[in-house]
């Protein structure tokens, strides 16, 4: 026995040394860019530009092969080496059966890299990324993603599309679901977050099992879409491309993301997919990356419709030439790249670039020592819908709730708010269509997930059995067939539900209401122009109003929505968004105080869709205030100019009181540190957690300054009656600006700074810089 088992020893190696010798790159021992060199040189120009190939899931992988059409040249073209990725194939037996045609079938065997939209979880979902932002907790934002990468990866992917870190302000456009919303300093702090929770601390641990490359989306300025409309147009200042649009994308370079995908839009006239300044110059250039870039979907092809290629040869070189490495869904590389390599119109040395980029991914993930490490059935089994991923998911569904108004009940007494509910002896009318729905609260972008997989606020609520728990629908929120693909259809004429709805809530002693947008309402393609709440949710909560006023408003959305009735009106507000999972027993948990809420918006809501877009570091104007007395000034005839609540606002069940604002000085040298200190103290009656947030403003520059900016924040906890002392750290990495050119500036001058619990109020001071 013990001679047949050297010997398979034996053969074993003699088998490895043979590979090593014909395929020299297999080697595990030299460094990787050693083997992606030795690789490149046995590529043939078909193969590189293979690589530069990626299709979407085109057959029933495990079934017989294609024949006809489209599905049969891909399958072809698999067989062959020429698809370097795949995308939204997904499960253990689907993407070995893929991955096992690549490294099998084809001359180098080299692997596939699969990807897909893990946009806030696998199937275990999280709260869209924009909820997750409102709760400023990095770690637990970091904690998501890597629920997402665990799930991911167990199911054979290893690449996604995330994080996207657009900054927008404009509420309008449906992908703000996707983002951290309006500013480039949280923004930059929650893309660094989800990019370490994809891939882990180092680029290293990408090699470990768990662990998936990240994106950073989409490059660049996508959140700046004119009007808020999707696929739109780009036309913004350089001054706000360097200090609003770029950092967030810088910050992932830092963490060491791995591929980037471009954007849509135009940006000066030219579409980003074959934008030379933001792909070549900026990103390849000036910030040394050295991952890959990939097209948005088609995007490659796009450019013909935008008029900027005159045809398919033409939108290929163009988008090579920019730096455009994979070919993402316009089968452009894959049958124009070749001919124009050939016909010397695009330099071979432009198609190694982009295959190195792309191998050294592949390289870095472990892919050519083990294809198929992502493909283990148990782990799959064991990983997905775990009990401590809906752990995970449901607490950062709880930190991303946001308390927006806690009034004393019309009947209740003074000072006193509505929430927390009481845990027993009280009637609760529970309205809404959303209440019961077990598939909106899942959110946008959830591909991988399953319909009627999400905890109800329903559900969450039952588990509270002290009180009575009534439920009336009150009318459909929608009609018709719901899905990802197609429009949101609204009822807009049936009212049958009303009556019920009303007498529970008059018979009630608390009235809770779950309104809002379906989970499909925002997301790409969903631009809206009307933010108030679709459908007759208005009419519903307004009726329902009349007969008890108790209200308690639960707002499922995925974006800032106008609701100034319901801010005037209703004593208590709860910002919920689309919380994935989890959703029902989030809500019901921050409602009965069992958690206390403690999230802060990341984005402005607007008082109506005319103010839009708006956000809290705008510029002063030449007028900003009404000086003269008359009509001349910075602001609108008809509504005030101010959000209905600003940006970084959210309340809790406690209060916080802040004090001795404190500087080490009044005067700073360029690079001397600028430490702020204040004391916050917890005066309520509740523990809690508060996000102290500290702002700048630079009174005057060579390029105007906005009125405030963001340049830390400290999530703390306090016990009941607690102070803490936070400190802040000011550099002149906080300090400075971008000029029109990308020169980074820290001018001398006067500046502002405020800490508080909000953008619009908290402790004033100052300091000068020389």
């Amino acid at each position: 026995m013990k001679k047949i088992i050297t010997a398979g020893i034996f053969t074993l190696i003699t088998i490895g040394t043979m590979i090593a010798q014909k395929l020299p790159h297999l080697d595990k021992t030299k460094p990787i860019e050693e083997r992606v060199d030795l690789l490149l040189k046995q590529m043939t120009l078909e193969e590189k530009v293979g690589q530069m190939n990626q299709y979407n899931g085109f057959w029933e992988v495990t079934g017989p092969a294609p024949k006809g059409g489209t599905a049969e040249l891909k399958y072809e073209h698999l067989r062959k080496g020429f698809v370097g990725s795949m995308l939204t194939v997904r499960g253990v037996k689907e993407v070995r059966a893929v991955q096992k045609i690549a490294v099998e079938e084809t001359r180098l065997g080299i692997p596939l890299i699969i990807g897909f939209d893990v946009i806030h979880g696998y199937k275990t979902l999280s709260p869209i990324p924009l909820a997750e932002s409102a709760s400023w907790d990095l770690e637990a934002i970091k904690k998501s993603a890597q629920i997402a990468a665990d799930e991911a990866s167990a199911s054979g992917i290893n690449w996604t599309f995330g994080p996207n870190v657009d900054v927008a302000n404009d509420a309008r456009w449906g992908r703000v679901m996707e983002g951290a919303g309006e500013d480039p300093y949280l923004g930059s702090k929650i893309a660094t977050a989800r990019v370490k929770g994809f891939q882990g601390e180092t680029i290293a641990d990408l090699a470990k099992v768990n662990t998936i490359a990240a994106c950073a989306k989409h490059f660049a300025a996508y959140g700046y879409v004119e009007a808020g409309l999707e696929y739109n147009i780009v036309d913004i200042s350089n001054s706000k491309l360097y200090n609003s649009v770029l950092p967030p994308f810088k910050a992932t370079v830092d963490a060491g993301v791995r591929t980037f995908m471009n954007s849509f839009n135009t940006l000066n006239g030219v579409p980003a997919t074959g934008n030379v300044f933001l792909q070549r110059d900026i990103l390849k250039g000036k910030w040394k990356f050295d991952g890959f870039v990939i097209s948005d979907y088609a995007s490659i092809r796009e450019m013909i419709a935008h008029g900027y290629a005159k045809d398919e040869e033409d939108a290929t070189l163009k988008g090579v030439v920019a730096g455009s490495d994979m070919d993402m869904e316009s089968y452009l590389y894959v049958a124009k790249l070749v001919g124009l390599v050939k016909e010397g119109k695009v330099k071979e040395a432009l198609v190694d670039d982009a295959v190195r980029r792309i191998l050294r991914v592949k390289f870095e993930l472990g892919l050519f020592d083990d294809p198929y490490k992502y493909c283990d059935e148990k782990r799959e089994k064991e990983v997905i819908g775990s009990k401590a991923n809906n752990e995970g998911v449901l607490d950062m569904a709880k930190k991303s709730i946001v308390l927006l108004k806690n009034a004393p009940s019309p009947s209740g007494r003074a000072g006193e708010g509505v929430l927390p509910l009481k845990k027993s002896g009280q009637k609760i009318a529970l309205i809404g269509a959303l209440a019961n729905d077990k598939t909106s609260p899942l959110g946008s972008w959830r591909i991988a997930s399953d319909d009627n997989t999400a905890v109800s606020v329903l559900e969450g609520m039952q588990q509270y059995k002290d009180n009575k728990l009534t439920f009336e629908k009150g009318g459909d929120l929608t009609v018709g067939k719901i899905s990802f693909l197609d429009e949101v259809v609204f009822n807009t004429t049936d009212k049958s539900g009303f009556e019920a709805a009303k007498k529970v809530a008059k018979e009630a002693d608390v009235v809770v209401m779950v309104l809002g947008e379906h989970g499909f309402q925002s997301g790409e393609g969903r631009s809206r122009t009307d933010l108030n709440l679709p459908g007759l949710q208005q009419e519903l909560l307004e009726e329902v109003y009349k007969v008890n006023p108790n209200i308690v408003l639960v707002l499922n959305n995925g974006r800032p929505l106008s609701i100034p009735w319901a801010a005037e009106h209703v004593p208590a507000i709860v910002e919920a968004w689309h919380l994935g999972t989890q959703t029902g027993n989030a809500v019901a948990q921050v409602l009965y105080g069992d958690y206390n809420p403690s999230g802060k918006l990341p984005m402005s809501f607007p008082r109506n869709v005319g103010q839009v877009p708006i956000y809290y570091n705008r510029y002063s104007t030449g007028r900003p205030a009404n000086t003269d007395k008359n009509v001349f000034w910075t602001h609108y005839t008809d509504v005030e100019k101010t959000p209905q609540f600003p940006f970084g606002f959210g309340l809790s069940y406690t209060t916080f009181d802040y004090k001795n604002l404190k500087l080490n000085n009044t005067a700073f040298a360029k690079g001397e540190p600028v430490q702020v200190t204040v004391e916050v103290t917890n005066s309520g009656n509740y523990d809690g957690k508060e996000v102290v947030q500290l702002y700048i403003h630079d009174d005057y520059a060579s390029i105007i300054r906005p009125i405030k900016e963001l340049k830390g924040f400290e999530l703390v906890n306090l016990k009941k009656g607690e102070t803490k002392t936070i400190s802040f750290t000011l550099t002149d990495k906080e300090l400075g600006f971008y000029d029109n050119d990308g020169n980074y500036l820290v001018e001398p001058g006067t500046f502002k700074i405020m800490v508080g619990g909000s953008s619009d109020k908290g402790l004033e001071s100052g300091f000068e810089l020389k």
